[in-house]
């Protein structure tokens, strides 16, 4: 992410264990309600058209590169990088920033870590923006890892296979997954790559997708992302659903019905265990884009504004 006219300062934060954090602070300083953006993954980063949501005449946006993510350092690490961890990061950021209080927003992954950190200091979240909800548990890895999905996208998983050795095609992910986190750096590679080209796949509801070729693809994000789904995300399974009715904040959960990443029966599920929940259905697929994206950038000038 980089800086613009809008950004009141950057900071590359030490929260420990070797660790540095890119964090941006972005907006309207006097911003009634401060908000933490949360990007997805694990593995990605903060990007400049996570702007767009948001209004800086307004709002105030703290945006940050998780753990071997982006700009912070150092990159593409898996040690000392778990959930808990983040999470003790955002409470690092807020005490940095001086943020008693604040909005978290997140898609996808980020969801899932917005939530992770309310159930740890529910105090200090006002409200939670989530979208294309992701919860961490194993129901949710099955749905992408073992091809649930596909009477809708048959050929998706038909290439999925076909980059899967004969052997191991009953649990395709599982032979990928210790490929990629093992010490062989062109099957790693390979199978980050075939991995990334499911995922991204179903990302939208069209076959425009493209890989870049495999001579110049960096796995690191997928090495990253990979090293959370083979621990479970960090947390007992099904424990954010298992924990939700202690949320008693404000959320809203924007969930597209065609998301083929994460299963729309997540966002429903969890929209009936949180005590004070609304839940937005849109016709997109994964992406916050397009009808999800104006849904979202509307509820966020209501919202913060609102809320104090």
């Amino acid at each position: 992410m980089t800086p613009d006219i809008h950004t009141l300062g950057e900071l590359a934060l030490d929260v420990g264990d070797g660790h540095t954090l890119y964090v941006q602070d972005w907006g309207y300083q006097a911003a009634a309600m401060p908000i933490i953006s949360l990007h997805g993954g694990p593995g990605s980063s903060a990007k400049d058209n996570h702007k767009s949501n948001f209004d800086p005449t307004s709002q105030r946006v703290i945006f940050f590169d998780q753990r071997g993510c982006g700009r912070s350092t150092p990159y593409a690490t898996l040690e000392y990088n778990t959930t808990d961890d983040l999470v003790a990061d955002i409470e690092k950021i807020a005490d940095r920033l001086d943020l008693t209080t604040f909005m978290l927003v997140g898609g996808s992954w980020g969801s899932c870590l917005a939530l992770a950190y309310a159930l740890a200091h529910p105090k200090r979240v006002k409200a939670m923006m989530l979208h294309g909800i992701f919860t961490g548990s194993q129901a949710e890895n099955d749905w992408l890892n073992d091809g649930q999905f596909h009477s809708f996208f048959p050929e998706v998983w038909k290439e999925y296979l076909a980059a899967t050795p004969a052997e191991h095609r009953a649990k395709p992910s599982a032979y990928h997954f210790a490929q990629i986190l093992g010490k062989n750096a062109n099957r790693a590679k390979t199978s980050a790559y075939a991995f990334e080209r499911l995922e991204g796949s179903l990302i939208k509801l069209d076959d425009r997708f493209r890989m870049e070729p495999i001579g110049t693809y960096d796995p690191s994000g997928i090495r990253l992302e990979v090293h959370y789904l083979m621990n479970g995300c960090f947390m007992p399974d099904n424990f954010i659903l298992d924990h939700a009715e202690r949320l008693k904040m404000p959320v809203w959960l924007v969930q597209g019905r065609y998301d083929m990443v994460c299963p729309p029966i997540t966002a429903y599920k969890l929209h009936q265990k949180l005590p004070n929940s609304h839940l937005i259905w849109t016709l997109n697929g994964h992406k916050a884009e397009h009808e999800a994206a104006t849904v979202l950038k509307l509820l966020l000038e209501q919202v913060s504004l609102g809320i104090s």
